[in-house]
């Protein structure tokens, strides 16, 4: 509102210095050079000041000494970040040149581990396989010997029952009617007397 009060006023004020012109053109030809000098000197800066309150609120909304100094912080801070993003870019360069001087002794001290790592690796890899050859060998020697045992089982019962195979032959071979007969007797024999021992006992 005030704003449109001032630039009302700066029109009524323009338009009746105008008029006041067009009055005084009419009473005089020619108005003499300084009137329009003093005229030009109050309206001017008149027009200046109004302009300079008035015109930066209505684009901007303050005044134009609000505007640089607004336009001064804005240009501070900038300096401050760019000044603050300047350190840090500095620390990263700086802690990355400290890693690129590391970086040598880093791959070495990474290949050393490496290859410790590698053979503590293939150490335990032969322990493995050293461990799995002596149990494979084991459970074979256990299966020789369980295939030799059966082995052996059956070649006694083989054996055992070729021997009973021929003696069933030779005995069948020399025993005839009458031997039968006479074993058959003695055994007899043999189981009656036992009692009779068994009684004494």
């Amino acid at each position: 509102m005030r704003r449109l009060l001032l630039i009302v006023l700066l029109a009524v004020g323009c338009a009746a210095g105008l008029g006041a012109q067009e009055a005084e053109k009419k009473e005089q030809a020619e108005p003499s050079m300084a009137l329009r000098w003093v005229n030009f000197a109050i309206l001017v800066p008149l027009l200046g000041y109004v302009l300079y309150e008035t015109l930066p609120r209505l684009f901007v909304g303050m005044t134009l000494p609000e505007v640089f100094r607004a336009r001064d912080e804005e240009i501070r801070r900038g300096i401050t970040e760019a000044q603050a993003l300047k350190r840090d870019a500095e620390q990263r360069a700086a802690a990355v040149d400290a890693r690129l001087r590391t970086l040598g002794s880093e791959i070495e001290k990474s290949r050393a581990e490496s290859k410790v790592e590698m053979q503590q690796e293939g150490e335990r890899i032969r322990q493995e396989t050293a461990r799995q050859i002596a149990r494979m060998e084991a459970q074979a020697q256990q299966e020789i010997e369980s295939a030799g045992k059966v082995a052996r089982r059956d070649l006694k019962v083989y054996a055992a029952k070729l021997a009973l195979d021929l003696a069933e032959q030779r005995v069948r071979a020399r025993l005839d009617a009458n031997s039968e007969n006479a074993l058959v007797n003695a055994f007899l024999q043999d189981l009656q007397r036992q009692p009779g021992k068994e009684a004494r006992g």
